[in-house]
Order: structure tokens, then sequence, then C-alpha cells
């Protein structure tokens, strides 16, 4: 018998209390037996099997339910898919691949547990075949973050910036100097209202003229990432005798060649003017 597929249908009215007691059920179930874990990040595709194989003429005698924690995603019934809102244009199932949910496009509100129900035909009701869960973790994890410097606000003093994104939860970014925080300025978090994703920047402005080394912190969660910045100011040329004497030296040594090529000179030309005079006389 042949069958169709149908995609993007609006959810049943009816609220489905018997598929509702049954997730429940085997959520209970797959909790003492454990529940199989996959882990994804943002914007990854996840695959979550259903661990059950059927052909394809046997769709129309059962019924396939995928439920995400209390919400449905999505259901098979009488071969025809029906997928809830929230997942619309994202999500589809792979019937041949143990009739797995595959989900495009991942977002934090992904995060959660997912049951299976099988459910099929006989005698004229539908019984309960197969039933499993699988915990889809979505991770979004901060990268290390980035240090420049962005000018010069006034003499002597420097401002930097540090700047990370595309994680979660919402980060806090602090300035650390010898493990003691220091106040910063201009700090913004933006969260990307599609992904849910936080960005988050600080500036410090610091005095040029003294070492530093700051560290920028960023905690999210039980998690942190960090940046070093190091500041090392140019060593000033010492004024004192001892460094001066090669440059005096040098002065002298060139005076006292001069004085005496000077005087060399004069000499020849005193000893030509005695000559021309002994010869005149």
């Amino acid at each position: 018998m042949g069958h169709t597929l149908k995609w993007g249908a609006p959810p049943p009215k009816h609220p489905y209390l018997r598929i509702l007691q049954l997730l429940l059920l085997a959520g209970l179930f797959c909790f003492s037996l454990g529940i199989i874990q996959v882990t994804k990040t943002v914007r990854e595709i996840a695959i979550l099997s259903c661990e059950y194989n059927i052909s394809t003429d046997e769709l129309t005698s059962v019924r396939i339910y995928w439920q995400k924690d209390r919400e449905m995603v999505l259901a098979v019934m009488s071969g025809k898919v029906q997928v809830w809102p929230k997942y619309e244009n994202r999500t589809f199932t792979d019937i041949t691949n143990n009739l797995s949910i595959v989900i495009l496009a991942l977002r934090l509100s992904d995060n959660g547990t997912y049951t299976c129900v099988i459910q099929k035909s006989e005698r004229g009701s539908f019984r309960l075949e197969h039933l499993t869960s699988v915990m889809l973790l979505v991770r979004a994890n901060f990268p290390v973050p980035t240090i420049a410097e962005v000018g010069n606000p006034s003499l002597n003093i420097k401002r930097i910036n540090c700047s990370t994104s595309g994680g979660f939860p919402e980060p806090h970014l602090s300035w650390l100097e010898n493990g003691t925080e220091v106040n910063a300025i201009n700090t913004t978090v933006f969260q990307d209202p599609e992904t849910e994703l936080y960005t988050i920047s600080s500036e410090l402005d610091f005095n040029m003229t003294n070492n530093h080394s700051f560290v920028c912190l960023v905690k999210y969660g039980d998690l942190t990432v960090s940046q070093t910045f190091k500041w090392q100011i140019q060593p000033k040329l010492d004024d004192s005798p001892t460094n001066q004497s090669p440059l005096l030296t040098i002065i002298i040594t060139v005076s006292l060649i001069g004085t005496f090529v000077i005087a060399a000179v004069i000499w020849q030309r005193l000893q030509a003017c005695k000559y021309m005079f002994g010869r005149s006389g």
C-alpha cells in the first residue's frame, strides 16, 4: 500500500493526552536505563535515532511520535508527517535510518531530552511497540578573547579593548592586574535574538609610564576564557658620567687629532715662509 509524506502540516487540535502519558512512562523507563547523549554545537546538525527499523510498507500501520520534554516536535501518522511550528523548515524524519529525526541549524533552545514513541496497530487499536529517549546537549563556547589597542584618550594614557563572541550563557568580563580587579569602561553585552548567542566587549585605560600585565577574564556558567596583555615601557638613556664617557672620549680624540692636523699645517707654512725669506735675503 502506498503512503504519502506531508511536510509542514498544522498540528492536530486534540491534546494527545494518551501520547503524553506514554512519554512520561518513557522518561521514567529511560531514566532507569540511562539516556543516550548527543553533544553538538550551535548551528550544527543533530541526528537523533529512535533505534527502531520498519519498512516503508509498514508506515501506514504505525504511529511515530517525537517529543522534546513536554512539547511535540514531529509525528508520523498514516504515512503523513506533521511538524510542529517551532521546528518547521529545519526538522525532518529519516525513515530509513532507525526512524531518526534530523534537526538543522541547532539553537540553544534545542537543548533537552527527546523521546521517540512507536505505536503499532493491532486488532483495531494501537499499542506501544517501542520507546527510547535521547538527550541533546547544544554547546556554545566562547573563543579566547582578543585584546587590541584602540588609541590614546589623553597624554600618557593608553586604551585597550577586550572582546569575544559566540557563546552562552550570559558572560561576565573583568580586568585583573596582579590578581586584583581594576576598573573597566564601556563594557557592553549583546545577545543575538535569533541564535541567543552573546557578544561581550570592554575597554581599559592605563598609564603608559609604568609596566603592566593585565588579564581579561570572561566567565560564563562554570567555564572561563582569558587573554593576557603586557605593556613594557621603553628604557630611557642613562645620563650618568659612566654612559657619557665613550662619547666624551670620542669628542676629545677627534679634537686632539684636529688640533695636531691644524698645528702641522701651520708649522709647514711657517717653514715655507722662512725658506722664502732666506732666499730673498
